[in-house]
């Protein structure tokens, strides 16, 4: 590590230890329709009311309903419909998720172009998984999606924190290093802060865990091997990696040596990101 990069390193694992690291907070929109699909009580028009306090959710929550990937027979006009097409858990998770796309913006050109990297490598993970989740496993989409969202939320606290330091700022080597050292543990940091649910917490470390092994296939596994087919064909060290020894892609059934892709199923992967992104 770089003098500059360990330094910042031990500043935001204490600021972490002391609970002094702002961490983010979700935008009023999720907040409150997660809020309101908690409650075992709601019904459909209620959530449809929060919604609707946001007319570019609300289009493009209709938008993701009429698209291939949830296949509706007949055409969704309005948002009663699209949430009553979904149900209120799957609108809520595609809610939040979309919502979030707010949280990655930036005052200064060098962040705002991070931000926009990490959300752009974020919905092309949530589209994988997506479609991972409904053809190999028996988890929900809707969780999936809203786990690729998140596996690096981690990374929005370092690149505020370098917003206001302008030496990390200008050494883009020393803030990479940080950001692969702390995102995980601050992406899990983040999801505990907002209550996600138990599956979904700690997907920032475990995704990134190639030797862990749960009984069953969870969400960790799909966003690992979403992850590493996001990855596939570039010069990642991830992508140079051996792969076969990773024992998330047996629980999906998936063999990494397999170059074949089915064609059908990389066609609904591009719709899934581009309708997320």
């Amino acid at each position: 590590m770089t003098d500059l990069a360990q330094r910042v390193h031990d500043e935001l694992l204490q600021a972490i230890e002391k609970d002094q690291l702002v961490l983010p907070t979700l935008p009023e929109v999720a907040l409150r329709v997660r809020e309101a699909a908690e409650d075992p009580d709601v019904s459909i028009p209620d959530l449809v009311r929060e919604i609707s306090n946001d007319a570019a959710l609300s289009a493009r929550l209709i938008k993701v309903v009429n698209s291939p990937l949830l296949r509706s027979r007949q055409e969704i006009t309005d948002l009663s419909m699209a949430v009553n097409r979904m149900g209120i858990a799957y609108t809520a998770n595609l809610a939040t998720g979309l919502a979030m796309s707010q949280m990655f913006q930036a005052t200064s050109d060098v962040i705002d172009r991070k931000m926009r990297e990490v959300w752009t490598r974020s919905t092309e993970v949530a589209g994988i998984s997506h479609v991972l989740c409904r053809h190999y496993t028996k988890l929900k989409p809707d969780q999936a999606t809203l786990a690729g969202l998140v596996h690096q939320i981690g990374v929005l606290p370092i690149l505020s924190y370098a917003e206001e330091n302008s030496q990390l700022l200008r050494d883009s080597i020393s803030l990479n290093l940080v950001i692969d050292r702390i995102h995980p543990l601050l992406g899990d940091r983040i999801l505990q802060a907002w209550d996600f649910p138990e599956p979904l917490r700690h997907v920032p470390s475990q995704h990134l865990d190639f030797q862990r092994n749960s009984a069953s296939v969870d969400y960790a596994d799909i966003v690992q091997v979403a992850m590493l087919q996001s990855l596939s064909g570039t010069q990642h060290p991830y992508a140079q990696m051996d792969w076969s020894g990773i024992s998330a892609f047996a629980k999906l059934g998936l063999n990494p040596a397999d170059e074949q892709e089915d064609e059908d199923l990389s066609a609904e992967m591009e719709a899934a990101m581009q309708l997320l992104a």
